[in-house]
C-alpha cells in the first residue's frame, strides 16, 4: 500500500514539473552513508557506501528520465584522500571503481572526472579513464565523478593552469588579463554550464568544498533522508522547490 502511495504521489509531483523550467546541471554531495549503515545492526561502512552507490544508479536514472543535461556528483574529496587513509577510504575507492564499471554497463551516462586525476589511486584512475574513453560518445546525461575533487584545489589547479599557459606575459600583464572568465576557462567543469541546483543529503547544511566557483548563483536544497533512503518523491520535490524560487543571479 505504502508504496502504492508513493508511486500516486511521483506521478502527481511529475506532472506539477515543468519543462522548460528543469534544472540544466545539478550537483549532489551524496552524504548520509555511514550513518545510514550505523542505524542498521551488523552494518559495516562499506555496506553503507555499496547502498549509496545502488542509489547513485537509481538517482541517474531518474536524472534521465526528466532528460537533465548535465549532473555532478561529489563521491570523494581531496581531504579524504589526504586526511583519512583507512581500511574505510579503500573500501570507498573500491565501491566506486565497481560504481564506476557499472554505469559503464549501462551505457547511458558520458562520464567525466572532475577532480585532481594525479591523486588518484592507480587502479581507480585507469577505470575512469577507461569509463571516459568508453562513454565518450553516448549521448544521455553527462555525469561528472567529482573524485579526489576539493574547491579550493580546483581554484588552486586554474590558477596553476593559467600561470603555466601565459609564460611569455609578466606579471603585470597577467594581471591585465586575469578575469572571472579567464578562471572558469580552466577550472574542471571547463565548457559546462554552472549548477543550477545543489542538492546535500543527511540534513547537513554546507557545501564541504563541493563547486565552490561554479556555485556562485545556485540553488540550493538540503534534503533530510540519507543518501541511501533517498527517493524519487525527495528528488521530484526538491525539483519542484526549485522551479517555485525566483532565481536572482546574485541580485
Amino acid at each position: 500500500m505504502r508504496n502504492l502511495i508513493y508511486r500516486i504521489y511521483e506521478g502527481r509531483l511529475a506532472s506539477q514539473l515543468t519543462a522548460s523550467e528543469l534544472p540544466r546541471h545539478i550537483g549532489v554531495i551524496l552524504d548520509g552513508n555511514r550513518r545510514w549503515a550505523a542505524l542498521k545492526d551488523g552494518h559495516t561502512a562499506k555496506d553503507g557506501h555499496t547502498a549509496g552507490a545502488l542509489k547513485t544508479k537509481e538517482f541517474l536514472t531518474w536524472c534521465s528520465d526528466l532528460n537533465i543535461n548535465l549532473v555532478t556528483l561529489y563521491m570523494l574529496s581531496t581531504d579524504n584522500l589526504t586526511n583519512r587513509r583507512s581500511q574505510e577510504l579503500d573500501d570507498l575507492i573500491e565501491v566506486i571503481d565497481d560504481l564506476v564499471k557499472t554505469l559503464v554497463e549501462a551505457k547511458r551516462w558520458k562520464l567525466q572526472l572532475v577532480g585532481d586525476r594525479s591523486m588518484l589511486p592507480q587502479k581507480l584512475a585507469t577505470t575512469i579513464a577507461d569509463a571516459e574513453k568508453a562513454t565518450a560518445k553516448l549521448k544521455g546525461t553527462h555525469v561528472n565523478l567529482a573524485v579526489a575533487y576539493g574547491g579550493r584545489h580546483e581554484i588552486t589547479d586554474a590558477v596553476k593552469s593559467i600561470l603555466a599557459s601565459h609564460k611569455q606575459h609578466s606579471i603585470d600583464q597577467l594581471a591585465e588579463l586575469l578575469t572571472p572568465e579567464l578562471i572558469t576557462k580552466h577550472l574542471y567543469t571547463s565548457g559546462q554550464p554552472d549548477p543550477d541546483l545543489v542538492i546535500r543529503t543527511s540534513g547537513e547544511q554546507r557545501l564541504s568544498g563541493f563547486l565552490l566557483w561554479q556555485s556562485a548563483n545556485s540553488e540550493f536544497y538540503f534534503e533530510e533522508a540519507l543518501w541511501p533512503d533517498f527517493r524519487k518523491v525527495d528528488f521530484l520535490r526538491a525539483i519542484r522547490a526549485f522551479e517555485n524560487r525566483h532565481r536572482r543571479f546574485g541580485h
